[in-house]
């Protein structure tokens, strides 16, 4: 499903831009500022780990969110992005127990373009980086206060921009971030939340 759904964005800006495409130069470079506006889904992993011992089982459900980012790049080829959103407000289930958490996952990534400096209309990228998840307003149907510990963690990324004009593109990202949250309720410590998610984002980029 996560495969199929970045596929879908990178063949519909591949097909925007056969029709967009003219003989005008686009060439991306160093000195570029960028900023990228969409919609991002956060997929946490199947197995979401345990609790009390492991007699509890997680799941922590999907949601969909306002992202955007910000972008520099330092030379043709070499780039930093940071991924920021509005909080993603996320379900899950603890065994029998249901419960709530907002979370934001400010992200920073170094990028490689292996086509900057070039014409090339469709301009792919990859990265790796460091992720930061701030864990608000936790509720669950207990007596007892569930909080969740803040996380860093380590980040891959896989995008691509299918440019339409010499300041707008199309775009299409995926990450895939590590964020583990130890989990305390009534403040005695019952385990790790293995979240782990895709972040799958569709929207368009500009270029300054």
């Amino acid at each position: 499903m996560r495969k199929s759904i970045l596929s879908t964005l990178i063949a519909a800006g591949v097909a925007a831009a056969a029709v967009t495409a003219s003989t005008q130069a686009f060439a991306y470079g160093a000195g570029d500022f960028f900023t990228r506006v969409g919609v991002a889904k956060v997929e946490p992993k199947s197995d979401n780990g345990s609790l009390v011992n492991g007699t509890l089982d997680v799941n922590v459900e999907d949601d969909s969110a306002f992202a955007f980012t910000l972008g520099y790049r330092f030379t043709d080829k070499l780039g930093v992005e940071l991924l920021a959103a509005e909080p993603f407000d996320h379900d899950f289930q603890v065994g029998p127990l249901s419960g709530s958490t907002d979370h934001l996952p400010p992200t920073l990534t170094l990028q490689y373009y292996p086509l900057g400096g070039t014409d090339a209309y469709v301009q792919p990228y990859v990265g790796v980086g460091v992720n930061y998840t701030k864990f608000s307003d936790e509720e669950i149907s207990a007596p007892q206060e569930l909080e969740l510990d803040d996380s860093w963690g380590a980040v891959g990324q896989l995008g691509v921009d299918v440019l339409i004009d010499e300041h707008w593109a199309l775009n299409g990202a995926v990450w895939y971030m590590d964020i583990d949250s130890d989990a305390s309720l009534g403040g005695t410590d019952i385990g790790k939340v293995e979240i782990d998610p895709v972040v799958v984002m569709g929207g368009i980029s500009y270029r300054f």
